[in-house]
């Protein structure tokens, strides 16, 4: 099913750009999950499109991630993601041709340009899908949040939205390579507006937005 997904869009984004591609990308989101053995829920409010761009600050569990998130919001946004992942056969040309800026996590240099270009496309009205953790959890917890992402929400000033995944690690986590069936959801959070977090420091409003996300997938500390 991926392989055909990917010869449809990777077809399709040939001729149109990524943003009027949306809807396809969403029922191909949900096929790969079906054909993966999950069934797809949502939880919460998805943002209004016409109200964005939004910043959207998700937890990260599995390979299955990605495909929630583009399922559930109903507009078309962008990402920053591993550099690695854009030498893979197919998977590379798509997340390149889809738009996601790639970032080098080791290299503070790069990771600062990762994070300019995320800005400038904000300031576009391109909305982001960033994972503060920066990396999949290898115990199903929530890692450290990264700075970065707060520090594009504070340069920004964008509406943040977080986003909780449940159900992606025990389905594909990073220490397996067995795909489980199973039920993957997504869960919106209520938006953060600027003027709700603009008196806050970064430390302060990353703690606000983990907390808030340690909540949505019912993580007890």
């Amino acid at each position: 099913m991926f392989s055909l997904g990917a010869i449809v869009y990777g077809t399709a984004i040939i001729f149109f750009p990524a943003s009027k591609l949306h809807p396809l990308a969403r029922v191909l989101a949900v096929l790969f999950m079906i054909f993966g053995g999950q069934w797809f829920r949502v939880k919460g409010q998805a943002p209004d499109p016409q109200k964005g761009p939004y910043l959207y600050l998700i937890n990260h569990e599995s390979l299955f991630d990605p495909f929630m998130v583009v399922a559930a919001v109903r507009h078309y946004f962008t990402g920053v993601g591993a550099y690695e992942q854009f030498s893979y056969p197919v998977w590379g040309f798509l997340v390149k041709k889809y738009g996601v800026i790639p970032i080098i996590r080791q290299k503070l240099d790069n990771a600062i340009s990762s994070l300019e270009k995320a800005e400038d496309a904000v300031k576009e009205g391109v909305s982001i899908m960033i994972a503060p953790e920066g990396t999949r959890t290898l115990t199903g917890r929530l890692n450290e949040f990264k700075k970065g992402p707060f520090h594009v929400a504070m340069n920004t000033k964008i509406t943040i939205v977080p986003v909780g995944l449940v159900g992606a690690y025990d389905a594909k986590n990073k220490n397996d390579w067995r795909i489980r069936p199973g039920v993957l959801t997504t869960v919106f959070g209520d938006p953060i507006s600027y003027e709700e977090y603009k008196n806050l420091s970064l430390d302060e409003l990353r703690s606000m937005v983990r907390l808030k996300i340690e909540n949505l997938i019912g993580v007890e500390l």
